[in-house]
């Protein structure tokens, strides 16, 4: 563990289960900020926290702070970024990390002149079984990867004004749950999509419903990808290669999958533990921090933010604050 020390932005609902996981685990977090220091003076007494701050610009002017973990609605995380980074403090941000790569490039170039670490809360990146089944695939267990199949739909309540379909909140299916999807079939395809084909169905306030989205990488593999914020569907991914298959059932933050071969046969493969998964991000986290490993995820992350911001431009689809 590290003693660097980290301060949450943005007290919410996944921020107090970051906290309350790392908690658990021993490990801790420094600082919240709220624009109400009741409110973070709250949340800091309900998850174990030391210190409060009544607003932002209070928690990123302190130089105790090493590292932010950044948990706003994705709609500002551009802005908050760059002002981590002008204060000189390393970024863990949640999915989706900003909505364009419009606005993404821009925080690579100023994080890289600043020195400074900034990834994305992709549990993908992080969860122990994922680094597994690179190996599995690497070896040629399943042959040559031909095809990634992912499926994931969450079925919300309809509402025009819940921020999954407010548009002014960045809503829509893409940003929400693609991340996850198209993170998991990207990690698995050996180089960037050059042929992306999509279509959509649109919420009435002109938000992603649902989506459908193809694609096509120079090495021929390909990806299909299907989403919707109105059904259920289940979190699944399969990497399809020429000797077997494998499954990985809800695979956010999965910690077992399925090899399933021509005759029939299956082999279950384990590796870390659900319930852990923001636990690895933390210590991925501090050990790029700590100069202990190269921060690898942000070119994935770069990654699937070119197509998101592809697929969205091929709708039309644009934010008011874009």
């Amino acid at each position: 563990m590290s003693d660097r020390k980290w301060a949450i932005i943005g007290p919410g609902a996944i921020a107090a289960e970051f906290a309350q996981t790392l908690h658990v685990s021993g490990r801790k977090i420094y600082g919240v900020g709220s624009r109400s220091l009741e409110r973070a003076q709250a949340f800091a007494d309900k998850n174990h926290i030391e210190k409060a701050y009544g607003s932002y610009d209070e928690l990123l002017s302190d130089p105790a702070i090493d590292i932010v973990y950044l948990s706003t609605p994705h709609s500002n995380h551009y802005s908050y970024l760059l002002k981590c980074l002008e204060s000189g403090k390393h970024v863990l941000c949640e999915k989706a990390i900003t909505v364009s790569s419009r606005q993404l490039d821009p925080v690579i170039r100023y994080a890289k002149q600043k020195n400074l670490i900034v990834a994305e809360a992709m549990t993908i990146y992080h969860m122990p079984l994922y680094q597994k089944l690179k190996e599995v695939v690497e070896s040629g267990a399943i042959g040559e990867v031909k095809m990634v199949n992912v499926t994931f739909g969450s079925l919300k309540p309809y509402d025009v004004n819940n921020r999954f379909f407010n548009m002014n909140l960045a809503g829509g299916a893409l940003l929400d749950i693609g991340a996850y999807a198209l993170s998991f079939a990207r990690f698995f395809l050996s180089s960037q999509p050059n042929e992306i084909l999509t279509t959509v169905k649109q919420f009435e306030t002109g938000a992603d419903e649902q989506s459908g989205i193809i694609l096509k990488n120079p090495d021929d593999q390909m990806a299909v990808v299907t989403l919707t914020m109105r059904a259920k569907l289940p979190k699944r991914g399969i990497v399809t290669g020429d000797k077997a298959y494998i499954t990985v059932d809800n695979f956010p933050r999965a910690d077992q999958a399925t090899i399933t071969y021509p005759d029939g046969r299956t082999e279950t493969l384990k590796a870390g533990s659900t319930d852990q998964a923001m636990v690895y991000e933390y210590d991925y986290m501090n050990a790029a921090v700590n100069r202990e490993i190269d921060e690898q995820t942000l070119p994935l992350t770069d990654s699937v933010m070119k197509i998101m911001t592809n697929v969205r431009d091929q709708w039309g689809i644009r934010y008011p604050f874009e």
